[in-house]
C-alpha cells in the first residue's frame, strides 16, 4: 500500500472550483435571458411592422382604381400597319374616378394621337411596350392637368 497515493484535494481547491461552475453557469443563464428577450422583442417588432404594412397595402388597394378604355384600331406610321389595343388606366386615387371618366374623350384623342406616330418596329419588342406605355402616362396625366393615373395595362395587343 505504500506505493499507492492517494491525492486528495485541499478543501480550498474545491470550494474554487464550485464557486468558479456556479459563476459560469450563473453568466450563462444571464446571457440566454437576454439573448431570449431580445430575440422576443425583435420578433414582436417585425410581426407589429408586418401587419402594419399588410393594412396599410389593403389600404393602398382599396383606394386605387381601374378606367377600362374601349379598343382602339389605329393605322401605325407605316403604310398598311394597324394595331388594335384594349387597356385599361390605374388611378392613383379613387377619388379622381369622376375626372377620369368624365375626361374620357380627350384621354382617347391623346392616345390615339401618340401611338399613330410609331412604327411597328418600335412597338412590337418589350422596350418598345414599356416606352409607350410611360410616354401615355405622361401625356394622359397633362392631359387630365393633375397625376391621377399611376399605370396604364395593355389587355390586348395586337398588329397587323
Amino acid at each position: 500500500m505504500a506505493d499507492e497515493k492517494v491525492e486528495t484535494p485541499e478543501e480550498g481547491e474545491v470550494k474554487e472550483k464550485k464557486s468558479g461552475s456556479k459563476k459560469f453557469i450563473i453568466i450563462i443563464a444571464i446571457a440566454a435571458v437576454i439573448a431570449l428577450g431580445g430575440g422576443f422583442f425583435t420578433y414582436t417588432q417585425l410581426i407589429a411592422r408586418g401587419k402594419e404594412g399588410e393594412s396599410h397595402k389593403k389600404e393602398e388597394a382599396k383606394k386605387t382604381a381601374l378606367v377600362p378604355l374601349d379598343p382602339f384600331v389605329v393605322n401605325l406610321a407605316e403604310q398598311g400597319r394597324f394595331l388594335k389595343v384594349t387597356m385599361q388606366l390605374e388611378l392613383a386615387d379613387a377619388t379622381n374616378q369622376a375626372l377620369a371618366t368624365e375626361k374620357v374623350p380627350q384621354f382617347r384623342d391623346a392616345i390615339i394621337t401618340l401611338i399613330s406616330s410609331k412604327s411597328a418596329e418600335a412597338l412590337s419588342s418589350p422596350e418598345g411596350k414599356i416606352q409607350i406605355k410611360d410616354e401615355l402616362l405622361l401625356r394622359l396625366n397633362q392631359t387630365a392637368g393633375k397625376d391621377i393615373f399611376k399605370n396604364i395595362y395593355f389587355t390586348e395587343f395586337v398588329m397587323q
